[in-house]
């Protein structure tokens, strides 16, 4: 098989090609690692490869799964595996291993993935761009090198748009997969509270905010990859919402009557969306509407966006404390100004530093908006946001070399629409429909009631019919 063949394929496909023998798990890893090399120096997507592992990987492959044998790369966000090691973007976690597999890892070995290595993120996770020092540099857009690809999954969503991988796990605590999939024009979807496994080893991230899932130029294919990860585990502490018997057996079934979307075309606080983003709204609305569904142009439901911002501030300092003060009582002569961005550094110092009852009042908060939204919905099928509220960021604009609370607030200008979602635990997907005059993606965001991925996948896979994306490929690097 040739890489461009390659590239234009989706995971399923791929995954039909090795059933018939086309083409063998070792040919699909061997093109992987070459795009990866090609792509690398461009990009910075990728940290933690093991060429010798993703061979032997291939070699021994038995298919199984509805991917058969196809490279696959994890997050850097510290989903443990016993074969890859990580970061978490970080100096101070350089080198980490772990002696067990999260259940997540397992289940995407037995769908059929083959995890050679690790995609970049920003210190760990906390940023909607991915410019860790650990990894030397910043990770380029694709489209536009000078431009962040997002983060935290800002590796992954990359490596995805350059058709280095068709699939690639991703996570998301305040818009981590949405955030890269609308800079690189790829599909992401952020599932419901509780539908994807976070253990063994761990019971919750920040606060219930965190979810898994996985980063695609397909609807299709995310909806195999949910088949396959979605469900509890036993003793989780969330409970898992109904899930069907197959998102993908689902997808083509339409809708018994037209869809109510609402439309927000205005942010809290008075938020500026750029023109270009109310732009990539307007086009999802004209395709919604010729689908033959409603769009609505609503009132924003009433959230206190930046007490919302503060709390998640909270909540994120306090994670850094605990992280990092793990670290610390193995290594009490660790010098945190050497290992951990300013930024970091700063979070670190408000997490051992806050009082309780800011943390639990952070918890209280979350919990009112996800009532709110889940309330407000019930009035529509759908809401429909600008994914970001201004096209892909240039480098080094959101930086963590400030203090951590202008650092966030800037941050939370930039992805407002995003992280009430992680609040309220409902299921969000960046559509990539959009690109502005110079061929920069620009998503926007379909939000579903809690437990309702797979209507928000099947209008997905509608709009992805009625103008298709994954045809967009940025050019090989010479």
């Amino acid at each position: 098989m040739d890489i461009e063949t390659y590239r234009r394929l989706d995971g399923l496909e791929l995954a039909s090609l090795l059933k018939r023998r086309e083409v063998t798990p070792l040919e699909l890893m061997e093109i992987a690692l070459k795009l990866g090399e090609r792509f690398q120096p461009a990009l910075n997507a990728l940290c933690h490869v093991d060429a010798d592992l993703g061979r032997k990987l291939a070699k021994e492959a038995t298919e199984k799964g509805a991917f058969g044998a196809l490279p696959f790369l994890l997050k850097d966000s510290g989903l443990a595996s016993t074969t890859l090691k990580g970061s978490m973007g970080s100096r101070l976690f350089a080198g980490m291993g772990s002696a067990v597999n999260a259940t997540l890892t397992e289940r995407f070995v037995a769908a059929g993935f083959l995890p050679y290595g690790r995609t970049t993120v920003p210190e760990f996770c906390m940023a909607p761009t991915t410019e860790a020092v650990v990894y030397g540099g910043p990770t380029r857009n694709p489209w536009d090198l000078t431009r962040s690809s997002g983060g935290s999954s800002g590796g992954a969503a990359a490596a995805v748009a350059a058709g280095i991988v068709p699939v690639a796990h991703g996570n998301d605590g305040g818009g981590s997969i949405r955030i890269p999939a609308s800079c690189c024009g790829v599909y992401g979807l952020k599932p419901s509270r509780g539908l994807v496994p976070f253990g063994p080893l761990r019971g919750e991230g920040w606060g219930g905010l965190a979810c898994d899932g996985v980063l695609s130029r397909t609807v299709r294919d995310t909806a195999a990859v949910m088949d396959a990860i979605a469900g509890m585990e036993r003793g989780q502490p969330y409970a898992a919402p109904f899930r069907p018997k197959s998102y993908l057996e689902l997808l083509e079934r339409p809708f018994e009557q037209p869809l109510r979307i609402a439309r927000w075309s205005k942010a809290w606080d008075d938020i500026v969306i750029s023109p270009e983003n109310i732009e990539a709204l307007d086009h999802a609305t004209r395709v919604l509407e010729g689908l033959g569904h409603e769009v609505i142009e609503a009132e924003l439901p009433p959230i206190k966006y930046a007490s919302f911002i503060d709390s998640l501030i909270d909540v994120m300092a306090a994670n850094v404390a605990v992280t990092v003060g793990g670290v610390l009582r193995g290594r009490p002569n660790a010098d945190l100004r050497e290992l951990l961005e300013p930024a970091i550094l700063d979070a670190y110092q408000i997490g051992r530093n806050m009082p309780a009852e800011r943390y639990v009042l952070a918890i209280t908060r979350f919990h009112n908006i996800g009532r709110s939204l889940e309330n407000y919905i019930a009035d529509y099928d759908f809401i429909l946001t600008p994914t970001l509220t201004e096209p892909p960021v240039k480098l080094d604009e959101i930086s963590m070399q400030n203090d951590f609370r202008s650092f966030r607030k800037r941050a939370g200008r930039y992805t407002t629409f995003l992280a009430i979602l992680n609040a309220s635990g409902q299921p969000a997907a960046n559509i990539p429909l959009h690109r502005n005059a110079d061929g920069l993606p620009i998503g926007v965001q379909l939000i579903a009631p809690f437990g309702g991925e797979a209507d928000l996948m099947r209008l997905s896979a509608q709009m992805e019919l009625a103008e298709p994306w994954s045809h967009y490929l940025p050019e090989i690097p010479e």
